[in-house]
Parts: C-alpha cells; structure tokens; sequence
C-alpha cells in the first residue's frame, strides 16, 4: 500500500504475549522485522504461545516483562500494560518510541487503507460498533467489527483483499497508545470514572478519550446528554469542514439524530437539516430497545451515515442485529416474572443503564467494585427497585448506600464469595419478586472474586435460571 511504512530489519520488542501481542509480533516479523517478545507471565498459556511463535523464529522472553533487549527501536505494547512500567521506562530512557498494537495497525493501513469509523466510551463500545458493522454490511460493504473487539486489528489491516470500512472499537488504553490514528469520523458514547488506576485521574482518562477525535474529516459524534463527550469534541483538532454531530433519546436539533414518536431519525445528514428529518428506523428494530440500547443506536446510525449510508441499510442492519450474550439479555420468565442477565455491568455507570430500563426491578448486585462508590446508583434507582440480593467481596459498599438511600427495600446479604453463591441469588431473589417483576442481575462490580470473568458470571445465573424454570415446570 502507498505510504506504508518499512518495518525491514528494525529491532522490535512487543510487550506481551496476548492475542494482540501475539498478532503484532507475527504481523512485524513476516514484514522483516526482528521481533522480541517479553511477557512477565510464564504460566502454561505463555509457555505455549511462545513455542508457537519460537516455531516462527520469533524470539520469546517469558518472565521477563521488566527488560528492555539491547538494540530495540521500537517497542509495540498490548493494552493493559502500566504507563509507568519498567520497560517503558527503560525505553524513554533510551529515547525507544512505545505505541500500541492500534498505531501499528494505523501506520500499516497507509494512505489508501479502509477509513475507519471509531467508537470509544466508558459503555457500549462493542454494542455500537457491533451495530455499525450490521449496517455497514446491510449497505453492501465489506467491513469488520476491530480494535478491542475480534479479529486483531493489525490482521484486518493486511487483509487480501482489503476491506472498504472498518468499525474500530478503541479503548482508552488502546487510545493512549495511539497518537497517530485519525479515524474518517469517530464518538464517544458517555464518560464516566473507570479505569482511573491507570490513567491516574479522570482528567488524563477523559484526554485519552478525547484522542478518538484527532483528525477527524466528516463527523465527531458526541452524546447531547453528556456534556464531557461534547467538550472533547471542542477540543479536538479537526479536518476543516468536519461537523460536530450530536445523538439524543429526545427530538433532535439541529445536526443532530434522535427519538420521535418511536422513529429514529437524523437532522444531521440530510439536505435541508433545518427544515426536515430522515426516518431510519423504528426503536422496535432496536434489540433490546432499552433507553441505553437506543443510544447505542444512534451512535451507531450517525457514524454509518457520515460514511453515506443509505437510511434503508440502518434500518435493515439494526434489525439484523443480535447483541452479545451478557448484555441485558433475557434468559427466562418464571412465575411471571422476567430474568435479566446484564453480567457486562462490571461498573456503575452501565448498571444505572440497565436498571433504568425495567421497573420494578429486584437487583442481584456485587462482585468487585474497583474503588468505585454506589450512592449515586443507588438513589437514583431506589424508586423502581423491590428488592436487592448482594453477592461479593464488595457486597458491603452496596449494603451500605441502600441503607442510606434505600431503607425500605429489602436487602439479602449473602456472605458467600463461592460460585454457588449465584444459585442462592437467584432463589434468593425469587422470593423477593412478584409477578410483573424483572429479576435483573447487573452486578455494577468486576467478577474476578468469584468468577473468572463476567462471561462465566453470566453462564452461572443463566444456568440457576433454567434450573428455577423447570422446577416451576
């Protein structure tokens, strides 16, 4: 591709042995590079994936995160590694360039790659960019759902043959490490603290959100109920003529797509956007069509159409869609009641969206709150919860905040941290919901005290689910 860069013979050290460390360094290598990888990890899965790459003729450092080989140039890092790690540091002080696996996606691409159209946001980044390949792909282009999403991003770049578009979902991480990226159009979804451990404040987390909108040609897409997305957008340093695009659950103004009488619409990308609004689709096409969801949508809406999507593809690509497992995603109704598993609230800005799309509600809450407090969550929802089932190592921060701001709701405690804790929940909770309930476990804590991750967490109340179903058979 024209302005591709030459990776020949540059000594380059990837930091870890992940599925996109792993990508970048067989990627580099096959383009001449002589590649390194360091991994402070020696378990059997880096074991095995350095074999893997040591058949490559890769060279492989398991248990050596903290060094920096002699001779290195560049230094490709997965995310999730510390800014402040010793081999970063060593390499500043070598004056040694670190970028993430997305910059060298980027830089490969070259002049005439697929435009990327990029979602970031503290939630419902993978949702949206979900959603915006289904349309993409209801258009008739050939695209891809990347970044922190898939099939590597470095892997989609090189396709044979390349690809018209791609949906690039970007974390902070990945964001931070990506000074280069300038995507075709680009939004951020909602802001909210996460992640702060990393970034340090909310301040250096939000900047790092905010670098989605470099160099961004045609739209920056904000969301017109958060005003931290649309001050990024003030910041940015844009392409001449590129527009700020806002999205709301109510009638949208000017340059902007919302919700009326049930319809999507767009006042952005239509001719005469003063006067007139397109139809895209209904909030029926939407699955699940929580308020949340919605958003999503037309985040996911205003991107497809900055690219020139034709309103029937978002129509026909929403409604094609299905949403990953664990998103507020309906398991069973049993003795009237509906049962919820939203597993993907690891934090408590996605838990407040979930709660305030079912009343009322009995919450099944906990797990591992990363310093995250809930009175905020939990005044705001007291009014449509019934009751609450507390699981966790954290269980007691929830606990407390529904004595503070919820004192009539009925509370059950578990003292248990065991993954049979979730059985217990969820008969727990169905003693607390009456018929017309949603038992809705969006736990607004990490899993990784009692599961292995939120998808395992999600499988366990599922499978209590369908156990409580057919006793009720």
């Amino acid at each position: 591709m024209t302005g591709t860069p030459s990776f020949a013979g540059r000594r380059v050290t990837v930091a870890g042995l992940g599925v996109s460390g792993v990508s970048a360094a067989r990627a580099l290598a096959g383009l001449g590079a002589l590649v390194t990888v360091v991994d402070a990890g020696e378990g059997e899965r880096q074991r095995a994936r350095a074999a893997e790459l040591a058949a490559d003729g890769i060279e492989v450092r398991p248990g050596d995160g903290d060094t920096l080989p002699a001779g290195t140039d560049l230094v490709v890092t997965s995310p999730g590694w510390l800014p402040d790690s010793p081999l970063f540091a060593a390499a500043a002080a070598a004056g040694v360039e670190v970028v993430g696996d997305v910059e060298i996606a980027w830089r490969l691409r070259g002049e005439n790659g697929p435009p990327w159209l990029a979602v970031t946001g503290t939630n419902g980044k993978t949702t949206t960019v979900r959603m915006l390949a289904a349309i993409l792909t209801a258009a008739g282009l050939r695209t891809a759902a990347v970044g922190n999403i898939g099939t590597p991003i470095i892997d989609t770049v090189l396709a044979d043959p390349p690809y018209d578009v791609l949906a690039v979902e970007l974390s902070s991480y990945q964001l931070h490490w990506a000074p280069s990226v300038r995507p075709h159009s680009a939004a951020v979804l909602n802001l909210a603290p996460d992640h702060l451990d990393w970034h340090g404040s909310m301040a250096a987390y939000a900047a790092d959100k905010g670098r989605v909108y470099q160099g961004n040609r045609v739209a920056c897409v904000y969301n017109a109920a958060d005003p931290a997305t649309e001050a990024l957008v003030r910041e940015a340093d844009v392409v001449e003529g590129c527009r700020a695009v806002g999205f709301t659950l109510g009638p949208p103004g000017l340059s902007e797509l919302g919700v009326v009488d049930g319809i999507l619409v767009d006042r952005a990308f239509v001719p005469d956007r003063r006067h007139t609004a397109q139809e895209l689709a209904e909030v029926s096409d939407v699955r699940p069509p929580a308020p949340h969801n919605i958003a999503n949508a037309l985040a996911a809406a205003a991107l497809a159409r900055a690219y020139g999507v034709e309103p029937r593809a978002v129509r026909d690509g929403l409604r094609a869609f299905r949403p990953d497992a664990h998103r507020i995603a309906h398991v069973a109704d049993v003795a009237g009641g509906a049962y919820v598993d939203d597993s993907k609230a690891t934090n408590t800005h996605a838990a407040q969206a979930s709660l305030s799309a079912y009343e009322p509600v009995v919450w099944i809450a906990g797990g591992l709150a990363k310093g995250a407090t809930f009175d905020e969550l939990v005044a705001g929802a007291a009014g449509r919860l019934r009751g609450a089932v507390l699981i966790g190592a954290d269980r007691h921060l929830i606990a407390a905040a529904l004595a503070r701001h919820a004192p009539d709701v009925p509370v059950v405690d578990l003292d248990r941290t065991d993954t049979g804790a979730m059985a217990a929940a969820v008969r727990e909770a169905s003693r607390l919901a009456r018929e017309g309930d949603t038992v809705l476990m969006a736990p607004a804590c990490a899993s990784m005290d009692m599961f292995t991750n939120y998808t395992e967490r999600g499988d366990a109340f599922a499978a209590a689910v369908r156990d409580l179903a057919r006793e009720e058979q």
